[in-house]
């Protein structure tokens, strides 16, 4: 039997949220199938990160320190991968399913003639080992794979489970890396300015489609709800294709996957590709004039009413109870 091996991802001086979700699953199928739980984290100046991680779900983890992995680099990434790999003697390597999980774990799964396994959101467990669970054809199936023996990488995607919470024993141990001649080198990162709350954090998100009917809409009758509320505002694919909203607002299999404790749908048909990002919030509100509108199978509550009558009205009262 072998391990499973986390590999952690530092963005902005601290642990990224989604590795504290692999740590999630790495406690929960390693209770399961009797693999102890490893993890890597790696960086210039992340001693206390690691000690962090070891506390919150990470197990024995793998601090790989120097230069070289100070920014992001795939070869000096997939030379610190390959050393905890070695050294944790895991048999399961969990990665994020982000821009940069994206670069390194093709790399390591080919160069270590591993399985690999994509933006997964859930993996199990049963009598014939561990099953892995992606969504297919644009999120009108689910697929269910099980690896070959060997080695397996997985990325998951961030949002498909809760964080590891409270605290767990673990210890930290210094692996030396040498990550050799570099053919590559890290230049800097371009981010878009991004406005508002970023939605995978978001307890309450407003999301308006198509049936928002124009732009300036969005500012007027979306918005002012997110806002009385306490949330964020989001947005289908329709809206941003359409140059209303930027990206970062899009919620979807090709935007963001949100997990919020309110989610509110308003003139948003409910395409798969939509509910693939969403359906798994706590709580879900769907406003649409369409009764036969996809969003309300989804629906915790479904409104079949004009949005311009409803959300308006909703925001007054909301506003008034608050005072």
């Amino acid at each position: 039997m072998g391990s499973i091996l986390i590999v952690a991802e530092i963005q902005g001086d601290q642990i990224r949220e989604a590795s504290y979700e692999l740590a999630s699953f790495a406690q929960k199928i390693g209770g399961a199938s009797g693999r102890d739980v490893h993890s890597l984290v790696y960086g210039q100046g992340v001693a206390a990160r690691a000690e962090e991680f070891s506390k919150k779900g990470g197990g024995t983890v793998h601090l790989v320190e120097g230069e070289a992995f100070a920014k992001h680099n795939a070869e000096a990434a997939n030379a610190a991968i390959k050393s905890a790999i070695e050294a944790s003697g895991a048999d399961i390597v969990l990665i994020s399913n982000t821009p940069s999980g994206w670069d390194v774990a093709p790399r390591t799964a080919a160069a270590l003639d591993g399985g690999f396994v994509s933006d997964c959101f859930d993996i199990t467990t049963d009598d014939d080992g561990l099953r892995f669970h992606r969504r297919v054809f644009n999120g009108k199936l689910n697929a269910v794979l099980k690896a070959a023996d060997g080695l397996v990488i997985a990325t998951v995607q961030p949002g498909a489970t809760d964080a590891f919470e409270g605290s767990s024993d673990g210890s930290v141990s210094t692996l030396a890396v040498d990550p050799g001649d570099l053919k590559t080198r890290f230049v800097e990162v371009k981010q878009a300015e991004m406005k508002g709350v970023d939605l995978t954090k978001a307890d309450v998100i407003v999301a308006g489609g198509r049936g928002v009917g124009a732009p300036e809409k969005f500012p007027e009758v979306i918005e002012p709800l997110a806002n009385a509320l306490g949330g964020a505002m989001g947005a289908s694919r329709p809206v941003v294709d359409a140059g209303w909203l930027a990206h970062p607002y899009q919620v979807g299999s090709s935007g963001q996957v949100v997990q919020p404790k309110l989610y509110i749908a308003a003139g948003i048909s409910g395409a798969i590709q939509h509910l693939v990002g969403m359906k798994t919030s706590n709580y879900i509100i769907a406003i649409n004039k369409d009764p036969d509108a996809p969003i309300f199978e989804v629906a915790d509550i479904g409104v079949v009413a004009d949005l311009f009558e409803i959300i308006p009205a909703l925001t007054a009262a909301i506003s008034q109870a608050k005072g």
